[in-house]
């Protein structure tokens, strides 16, 4: 049984290297485009992304669930499944884990390679209103948290099998879905926040990136919770 301040350093580790793999690959991409290479492009930075999740939920599933996502914490707090108190240190975590790996980033890469897109933070794309936006953040946001408690916390799903796998793969589809349109904020306002941040972005729009995520967390837990976990109640 592993305690509150493990899990919570698994929380932090766990977000920081998600965002730091996610969020570097991004500005890679900007750097090889700079020096007239080809870039990464969209795949590599949705494998990237997704790799990195996949990674760090196989590592930290057993510690700490490893949400490493606020929106996947709320779907857990919304079902009763985590305390308030738990909820709120869990979101904590992920934000500083989120916000070491992106000043981070901004300290050991070149200027060229983070600064015209600043850091990657994501903002609405033309012609693309903010209900827009919200709708497809909460969507995408709907798809990762269900994969999450189907694989994660569903004592009957594959967890030992392919939940990191799976969820993986759920944030590599978000990016190339939402990417776009939005940029690649892998609906995870702790990484949108970090970069945001880090980089000095305008914050307008800003809550578009929490409001939609956070919701569509909300709706998927509600509803894997109350149809097909019936049977198996909260810890």
């Amino acid at each position: 049984m592993y305690g509150l301040l493990q899990k919570l350093a698994a929380e932090f580790i766990g977000t920081f290297a998600l965002v730091f793999a996610g969020v570097g690959a991004v500005c890679a991409d900007q750097y090889l485009r700079s020096q007239s290479q080809t870039g990464l492009g969209l795949l590599g930075i949705a494998i990237a992304y997704g790799s990195a999740t996949a990674i760090m939920v196989t590592a930290f599933a057993h510690i700490s669930g490893a949400h490493l996502n606020p929106a996947v914490t709320i779907g857990f707090w919304v079902t009763k499944r985590l305390g308030t108190i738990q909820s709120i240190f869990y979101c904590v975590a992920q934000l500083l884990g989120a916000v070491a790996a992106a000043y981070l980033l901004t300290a050991i890469i070149p200027d060229q390679a983070w600064r015209p897109i600043g850091l990657g933070t994501p903002d609405l794309g033309p012609d693309f209103t903010r209900w827009h936006a919200m709708v497809l953040e909460g969507v995408m946001a709907f798809i990762l948290v269900t994969v999450y408690f189907a694989t994660v916390l569903d004592e009957r799903g594959a967890f030992n099998k392919v939940a990191g796998f799976a969820v993986g793969l759920a944030v590599a589809a978000d990016v190339l879905v939402a990417a776009p349109f939005l940029g690649a904020s892998a609906v995870n306002p702790a990484r949108t926040f970090a970069t945001t941040l880090a980089s000095r972005h305008n914050w307008h729009g800003h809550g578009v990136f929490w409001v939609g995520p956070l919701f569509g967390g909300v709706i998927a837990g509600v509803i894997y919770d109350r149809l097909f976990l019936k049977d198996q109640p909260p810890a």
